[in-house]
């Protein structure tokens, strides 16, 4: 499932991961680090919602 920062509307994709933030492809947005935020413009994870 793909989530989106309802601050800058940035989308993290598991299948793609985070690039910027070391992220591998396939990590589910339940398993990024608690210390990840959005790579765009910095909120923290719950600043992102589930996309239908």
């Amino acid at each position: 499932m793909k989530y989106v920062c309802i601050n800058c509307g940035y989308i993290y994709d598991p299948a793609e991961g985070d690039p910027v933030g070391d992220i591998p492809p396939g990590t589910p947005f339940a398993e990024l680090p608690d210390d990840w935020v959005c790579p765009i413009c910095y909120v923290s994870q719950d600043q992102f919602d589930p996309m239908d």
